[in-house]
């Protein structure tokens, strides 16, 4: 436990969740523009916690042996995990308990002050449909795969919470 605190305390470990959310953003955007797979407003939030994530990773780097940057950081991250894990479960249930009583939303609907699907519609705009699945691997939908990574997400957050308590124990000289 106490290399996990003291790896989280270093800029390597939040470059490395940083890194594993680029390549998952781009992974969706390979899926979209080559793969020609279109997102639906579920994919387009649940890239939204994604990016959340990013910007944990992001906040994290800037200093992470402060206190108070780290614990923000992971904050951050767990509330980015935790809402993922929600829309993606939420996702699941779209696409594998159809209901005409349950469906997602036909646009995507960001607050005034960050449309984003307006400010970059390549990357925000919405136009599948939540219920299809148009992509499995392994028996999973792209959906249960979300729920595996947000799911793993929160695990790590987890254990590297759990660490912060177990630091290095001073020595008497």
């Amino acid at each position: 436990m106490q290399f996990l605190n003291t790896f989280s305390k270093s800029r390597l470990s939040w470059l490395l969740l940083f890194g594993f959310i680029v390549f998952f953003e781009l992974c969706a955007l390979f899926f979209q523009h080559v793969m020609k797979l279109d997102p639906c407003v579920m994919c387009i939030y649940e890239r939204v916690a994604m990016m959340g994530i990013a910007f944990a990773a992001l906040f994290g780097l800037i200093a992470p042996q402060n206190t108070i940057i780290r614990w923000t950081a992971l904050a951050a991250w767990g509330y980015g995990a935790y809402r993922g894990l929600e829309l993606t479960r939420e996702h699941v249930g779209y696409q594998f308990n159809p209901s005409p009583f349950a469906t997602c939303d036909l646009f995507v609907q960001f607050p005034e002050w960050a449309p984003l699907n307006q400010w970059v519609p390549w990357m925000f705009e919405a136009s599948g449909d939540c219920s299809k699945v148009v992509w499995s691997f392994l028996g999973q939908s792209m959906p249960q795969w979300l729920v595996v990574i947000f799911a793993a997400n929160l695990v790590a957050l987890a254990v590297i919470v759990i660490a912060q308590f177990f630091g290095k124990k001073e020595q008497n000289a």
